[in-house]
């Protein structure tokens, strides 16, 4: 799953891009398509609200913990078999999702769509690296990128327009007609790029200690952001969870064949996409939950001017799919990412100063800016996070970058969730009010700050191998 592969069409290549992209917009709706549907799931079966909520947990937990095993399927296996069975896997969970008579067979189903969804994109994100060839690598990686940056922003409010008017089971049939295609495409333009090794062992020690501190960090993350959080059972999950993490990364570091493979760290444009950008990531994927709540709990906007003002996020990401590439093309990363950080950073900070006497259109333009930069920002780590690895230790590279952004974006949203809340408390009202919302958004924005931090650290030349050559 190393050896690099000359595209013989860009088309091809591009489209394979797209297909990975298709993947990717999938497994990211379905992490958040459900929550507005779940009081409705709850009255078919007979369950609290807050009990149904597992069906998302379990998602997402199994994406954490699944994930690390993906490279070693496609370095044992190949990549197209691999990626070809995730989607068919995907594709099969939804539907059991969508028949589930109670809510145990839900849980069963989504954790096979978990399983499926932790193969079909990391794996998918590797068969692009391997088969586009260095000049093309900027523009496929663009196009990965932003269907998945879409989905959480559509997420509920499409959930919530096909409960309104259809059913909840509806949600999970969407995938259907999506994964059959994705999966007739697959089979005409995945390439099958040879197995690595056949006989390459599974690292099991390895498997235990990251699922093992994914899962106890996601359970902890997942009671913050249910508002259950105890001075006594969460630090003891933070620490097992460090502990767990710590003694992973001594293990990979040891191993012949870890499951993590660390190398790539010794590539200074890899690690700021894994230090820096796991900051600006938790940065970012707070905003989609804090913004709604603010807007509606803080301002008292209806729900309908909510989710009209959240949309300004998802026009901002919209507006950069055209530009991204040209820039990203003509600028070096370097810059690219310190000035649209600076921006985006700022622009978080800026809706601590929004009340409900700011003009919607400025209140809407600062909302874009912040979408727009966050677009900005998540492609150019995306690209650069592979931009200097050698092709030997990509599978590696890709499999704990995957890990890492999964876990810090579930981190944002858990953090935006908490911050919300002990500001509150901290502030001794019974409900969150501006105040805690402004404390909340300028924190946010101090570690959108932070994150910048590792990139002047970098070579000004990084990611330079990328880049067209006429513009180097």
């Amino acid at each position: 799953m190393t050896r690099h592969i000359d595209a013989r069409d860009t088309v091809v290549g591009q489209g394979l891009s797209w297909l990975v992209a298709t993947a990717f917009f999938m497994e990211n709706l379905d992490a958040t398509i459900i929550v507005t549907a779940l009081p409705s799931m709850a009255r078919d079966f007979g369950e609290q609200a807050t009990s149904v909520s597992v069906a998302m947990s379990v998602y997402a937990l199994t994406l954490a913990i699944m994930i690390p095993a993906s490279g070693w399927m496609a370095r044992r296996w190949g990549g197209r078999p691999i990626f070809l069975s995730a989607i068919m896997l995907f594709t099969l969970a939804s539907l059991g999702c969508g028949l589930a008579p109670n809510l145990p067979l839900l849980v069963i189903a989504r954790i096979a769509q978990g399983i499926g969804g932790a193969m079909m994109v990391p794996v998918g994100r590797l068969l692009v690296l391997d088969t586009v060839p260095p000049h093309a690598i900027i523009r496929a990686m663009a196009s990965i990128t932003w269907p998945g940056l879409v989905a959480p922003v559509l997420g509920p409010p499409l959930g919530g327009l096909i409960t309104e008017h259809a059913d909840w089971r509806w949600i999970f049939f969407l995938n259907l007609p999506l994964g059959a295609a994705a999966f007739l495409w697959a089979l005409k333009i995945v390439p099958a790029i040879p197995a690595e090794s056949r006989r390459l062992p599974f690292d099991t020690v390895g498997f235990l200690l990251t699922g093992a501190a994914c899962a106890l960090l996601i359970a902890m993350l997942d009671r913050l952001a249910a508002g259950h959080a105890s001075w006594t059972i969460d630090p003891l999950l933070l620490v097992f969870a460090l502990l767990a993490g710590i003694f992973a990364v001594r293990h990979s570091r040891r191993a012949e064949h870890p499951l993590l493979d660390l190398r790539a760290l010794a590539f200074p444009s890899y690690t700021a996409t894994i230090y820096g950008g796991s900051l600006f990531r938790m940065a970012v994927g707070a905003m989609p939950v804090v913004v709604p709540l603010f807007l509606l709990l803080a301002l008292g906007f209806s729900p309908t001017l909510a989710g009209a003002m959240v949309l300004a996020v998802f026009a901002g990401n919209l507006s950069m799919k055209a530009i991204t590439t040209p820039i990203l093309e003509r600028w070096r990363f370097r810059s690219v990412l310190l000035i649209s950080g600076i921006i985006n950073a700022v622009s978080i900070g800026a809706c601590a100063l929004l009340t409900r006497e700011t003009p919607l259109p400025i209140m809407a333009a600062l909302l874009f800016v912040s979408g727009a930069t966050r677009s900005m920002q998540f492609t150019a780590y995306n690209t650069l996070a592979f931009a200097d690895v050698i092709p030997t230790l990509r599978t590696g590279a890709n499999t704990l970058f995957s890990v890492t952004m999964q876990v810090t974006l579930g981190l944002g949203v858990a953090v935006g969730a908490a911050l919300v809340k002990l500001c509150q408390k901290g502030l001794g009202g019974s409900h969150p009010g501006p105040e805690a919302f402004q404390i909340t958004f300028l924190i946010l924005a101090i570690c959108a700050a932070l994150a910048l931090v590792d990139l002047f650290r970098l070579p000004l030349d990084a990611g330079d191998a990328i880049r067209k050559p006429s513009q180097i």
